[in-house]
């Protein structure tokens, strides 16, 4: 039977869906944007909560809206009007968007012997200057024996359409880093600047698995098709995604052995390069869904 139960430490709640029988249990944090803290399938952890890890400098699993990445200088022009947000990247540019650190509510818990599932949401009711816009995102996480599907929803609650780019910001654990291989499709690979700020996108073709090997990554790719698959030498996982345009982003921080797989709908600085971007027009929502399964 898979469970949902709730917990409060250190001033902060959380959610755990849980299947104690096949040892597959996914944590969430309200306080934190509603991120996964940790997730275990079938006795494999595969998402944990790393010491020295501060979550203000490493978004682990963040929920990047209304833009991914960078925003160069934290500023973009909408409608004729210059917007700011926040410099939270060194005081350079503005990183991985507005509700990373929002509180979200728990809604709509459901249990039974398949799966467990529940909502968690956020709603702007006051817009900052740097976003002026009211607007609901939701987040549905289901726990299967074997996979999580996290579904999310943006809602438009405002009178004026806005612009927006969404992500996930995930790092998953591993061994040995000489057999961790990655697995997907790109098409074009993302340029960036020296502040990680893209540039350009070029063709680009992969022809065989990229093994990690001590490799640092931090790298961007548009993908030819919605999956990518890691093995690691304790686990073997495909994320898909079900839209119809997928960006990636690759990440492995200095000495900790963990890799940020990131799908996103479009590059750093999409509200001034338009790569990715969207209109959500008022009172419309929109959804995607990402996976992440055991193969």
């Amino acid at each position: 039977m898979f469970t949902i139960t709730k917990q409060t430490r250190d001033d902060k709640e959380y959610v755990i869906l849980e299947n104690k029988n096949i040892k597959s249990k996914a944590e969430f944090c309200l306080n934190e944007g509603g991120r996964i803290q940790n997730l275990t399938l079938e006795d494999r952890p595969i998402i944990i909560e790393q010491p020295n890890f501060n979550y203000k400098d490493s978004y682990a699993s963040s929920f990047l809206f209304p833009f991914v990445g960078r925003l160069k200088k934290g500023e973009f022009n909408f409608c004729n009007k210059v917007l700011q947000f926040d410099k939270n990247d060194n005081n350079i540019h503005a990183l991985h968007g507005i509700v990373y650190n929002k509180k979200f509510t728990l809604f709509k818990p459901e249990e039974n012997i398949y799966f467990a599932k529940t909502t968690l949401f956020y709603t702007e009711n006051k817009p900052v200057e740097s976003f002026p816009f009211k607007y609901l995102i939701s987040i549905t996480y289901t726990l299967f024996c074997d996979k999580i599907n996290i579904e999310v929803v943006i809602k438009n609650l405002d009178e004026k359409a806005f612009p927006f780019t969404l992500g996930w910001h995930p790092y998953f654990v591993y061994g040995d880093s000489s057999k961790v291989e990655l697995k997907f499709t790109p098409k074009k690979q993302i340029i960036y600047d020296k502040t990680m700020v893209t540039e350009s996108l070029k063709d680009f073709k992969l022809d065989k698995p990229l093994i990690l090997n001590n490799k640092f990554l931090d790298d961007g790719y548009e993908l030819a098709t919605n999956e990518v698959d890691l093995v690691t030498e304790s686990y073997s996982l495909k994320i898909s995604s079900d839209t119809p345009k997928n960006f990636l982003q690759l990440y492995t921080p200095h000495n900790i052995p963990i890799i940020a797989i990131e799908p996103m709908t479009g590059v750093s600085n999409s509200l001034n390069n338009n790569i990715g971007l969207q209109l959500l027009e008022p009172n419309m929502t929109y959804a995607l869904n990402w996976n992440v399964k055991l193969t």
